[in-house]
């Protein structure tokens, strides 16, 4: 495989590679991205998470159930659930499948606005999950309890100011994710590249990069730019374990180049791909809709017609830009295997470089 160059010319920046042999290959100290162990992969993420791989498989709506997050966890990365679309006793039955499915680490992503939190708290904690990914909240309300309860806790930010604030509050890990990413996003649209170094400045803490990755190369970047390890979302969309629909799935891989867009920012600001409900808000816009006017525009459910039921005009639909990248739909054991290939290869490519 030919990779593109990925990194700045030899002696410019903070890239100062060493050589070193890496499966007959000439590459870059594996050291220089942070893993104390090439062979095993290990470095802070890992370790913290007791996975294989730096890759988290994030929990999205109406996408990230069982099937999903345990053959992630199955294939060395760490799963997990969406707890966003269910019901309590649904993520309850999720829980218990996984746990079924896989002897291995996973957790469950539950967004601090939901309704029912306090009851998907405790059900966590019925079954035994040590991790949890929070987000779209304040991370004081939760933090402290989970980790009284011994559960590792990783949150999700837009901002410098935010990942901050989520390290005060005592969490294990940040993730910071670009505007690229799909789904509710950051209202600041501040890109990944732009991000991950801005974080890594600030914070002492593991930093998880996304947004815009579903490549080995696009790994291997966020890694260079300060990163401990990548959560990737859209290209797990794209899998035959992913719980979303069907002809959503077709729908992320026939996307090209600007067919997603930043929108809603009055209510949460979230990426979604353009079709005829994206179309109706923007005449509301041109028609200076009020925020009310485009609650009532959303109403209820709709990302659940889209993703899940598959309604490709009328719902939801919610993806990142590297949709654009994505060009197939396959097992999520063999959507980590491709991305660790890939990875190699580019840090055998950049060895080769300096």
């Amino acid at each position: 495989m030919n990779s593109p160059p990925l990194g700045g010319n030899k002696g410019e920046g903070v890239f100062h590679p060493s050589i070193s042999g890496k499966r007959g290959a000439t590459a870059v100290s594996w050291a220089v991205i942070g893993f104390s162990d090439s062979d095993q992969m290990q470095n802070k993420v890992t370790e913290l998470f007791n996975i294989k791989y730096p890759i988290i498989q994030a929990g999205m709506v109406w996408a990230s159930g069982w099937r999903l997050a345990s053959a992630v966890a199955n294939a060395g990365g760490l799963g997990l659930l969406g707890s966003g679309s269910m019901h309590p006793e649904v993520l309850r039955k999720h829980i218990k499948k996984c746990q079924q499915a896989t002897d291995k680490p996973f957790g469950v992503n539950v967004p601090m606005l939901y309704p029912e939190i306090d009851q998907l708290m405790d059900i966590i904690l019925e079954h035994g999950v040590k991790i949890v990914f929070t987000s779209a909240g304040n991370p004081k309300t939760w933090t402290g309890f989970l980790k009284e309860k011994g559960i590792t806790v990783a949150h999700v930010v837009s901002s410098v100011k935010f990942a901050l604030k989520a390290q005060e509050a005592g969490v294990d890990a940040v993730v910071a994710e670009g505007f690229e990413a799909g789904g509710h996003n950051g209202r600041d649209e501040t890109t990944t590249f732009t991000l991950i170094p801005s974080v890594r400045e600030k914070i002492d803490i593991p930093l998880i990069a996304a947004g815009g990755i579903a490549t080995g190369r696009s790994m291997l970047a966020a890694m260079i730019l300060g990163a401990d390890g990548v959560q990737i979302g859209s290209r797990f969309v794209a899998s035959n374990e992913a719980s979303s629909h069907q002809l959503f799935k077709e729908r992320v891989v026939a996307a090209g180049e600007g067919d997603t867009q930043l929108t809603l920012k009055e209510l949460a600001p979230v990426r979604l791909i353009k079709n005829k409900f994206y179309r109706d808000v923007q005449q509301a816009y041109a028609q200076c809709a009020s925020p009310e006017e485009l609650r009532d525009l959303l109403g209820r459910a709709r990302a659940k017609m889209g993703m899940f039921e598959g309604d490709l005009e009328e719902g939801e639909l919610e993806i990142g830009q590297v949709s654009a990248l994505i060009r197939d739909i396959k097992p999520a054991a063999q959507i980590v295997s491709d991305i660790i290939l890939e990875f190699e290869e580019a840090v055998s490519f950049t060895g080769r470089l300096a």
